[in-house]
């Protein structure tokens, strides 16, 4: 299911990961669609800003519209009009999220859900269960995560449940597709390697790094992504949950992982910042052949605050590098208006501008891995 097409004199490399909704061109990015929606925009919007693929998460899908609902209305693809891949994630990151929610045992996760107060038991069967119904191509193994702040037995107990619940899920995958184990285990490399030989002995068909971007010095992050991509199988898909900032990803990247989700896009764009390139970024030169640390790569953008007076009479486009909708009609000026009125419309421009920022940011990385001469 998945194919390297191409790879550095390092250890970034793109490749084509085959699923029964389309084939992902990798390293790729997926939006945010976490209740069957990315905020403020249609299915076939993200798709014509260059999506091929989305995430969405079993455990809010679960409260609402709920697994029968679901399943009467034929599962996410056709209830939210979108036919491209569609990846789930199991849960478990509200096990991390959600806390004073939910009370965890081995067997699963007592949550008090959020809505109404009622109680919900998440197991890692009834999580598999529910991805299906949803219609995922890509499932992920139901996990616990341990906050970035957490004791070395804490991060052990953590691992060894999840290592627990993915043999669990590998059981009781039913019709999906393609199921990814994720290995935790906090900042301890110990941890991480005992994760890593059980989930590989147990043969997913895809690997995840999970538990970082939680609250741990960002430094250990980068020391323990690279330390885990670096032993996790050459032919399977890997993927970095939950990060981050483009010059980590570009890091993330060199490293050798392929596959991406983060919140930064759409959130920050609710909010009225947006990222904007520094340059064309067809004319961006970036080395790909060796490890390049964040802190290390030149800036190739830069964050806009649009509620900054600054833009008040600012008639340039937000972006004259990006060719989405937003960068082509209006200006800074305009925008910072809708934040300002607090018009709905503001935040749909700064989450297309953002998310093609994003996912050209994908485009130009791939380009230049299939290039193979970085320069």
């Amino acid at each position: 299911m998945f194919t390297l097409t191409s790879s550095t004199y390092s250890k970034a490399r793109a490749g084509r990961l085959s699923t029964k909704h389309g084939i992902i061109e990798t390293p790729f990015f997926m939006p945010i669609a976490t209740k069957g929606a990315v905020k403020t925009l249609s299915s076939q919007e993200v798709k014509n800003l260059g999506a091929t693929i989305i995430l969405s998460n079993t455990y809010h899908l679960l409260l609402r519209p709920g697994s029968e609902k679901m399943k009467e209305l034929g599962g996410l693809h056709k209830f939210m009009h979108w036919d491209g891949p569609i990846l789930t994630d199991s849960g478990g990151y509200q096990v991390f999220s959600l806390g004073r929610l939910n009370k965890i045992s081995d067997e699963g996760v007592l949550f008090q859900s959020h809505l109404d107060g009622s109680s919900i038991f998440l197991t890692p069967a009834s999580s598999m269960a529910m991805q299906e119904i949803i219609g995922c191509d890509i499932a992920m193994c139901f996990d616990d995560v341990a906050c970035g702040n957490s004791s070395y037995e804490e991060y052990k107990q953590s691992m060894e449940r999840s290592l627990f619940w993915a043999q669990i899920c590998k059981e009781y995958r039913g019709a999906i597709e393609q199921v990814f184990g994720i290995v935790q285990g906090g900042v301890f490399k110990d941890l991480r390697e005992k994760s890593l030989e059980g989930l590989i002995r147990l043969k997913f068909d895809g690997y995840a790094i999970g538990g970082l971007s939680v609250g741990e010095d960002r430094k250990e992050t980068y020391e323990i992504a690279a330390y885990v991509a670096d032993r996790l199988p050459k032919e399977k898909p890997r993927y970095f949950m939950g990060g981050g900032m483009p010059e980590e990803i570009v890091y993330y990247v060199s490293c050798g992982i392929d596959m991406f989700d983060c919140v930064l896009p759409t959130r920050n764009a609710r909010h009225g910042t947006v990222f904007i390139w520094q340059e064309d970024p067809a004319s961006w030169q970036i080395d790909l052949n060796q490890t390049i640390f964040p802190y290390d790569l030149p800036p190739f953008y830069k964050c806009l605050h649009l509620t900054n007076e600054l833009f008040q009479f600012d008639e340039k486009p937000l972006d004259p590098f990006c060719d989405c909708e937003t960068c082509r009609t209006y200006s800074r000026a305009y925008l910072r208006y809708l934040f300002q009125t607090k018009e709905v419309l503001g935040l749909r421009l700064a989450t297309i501008h953002n998310l093609r920022f994003y996912l050209r940011l994908f485009e130009e990385l791939r380009a230049r891995l299939f290039q193979k001469t970085m320069v």
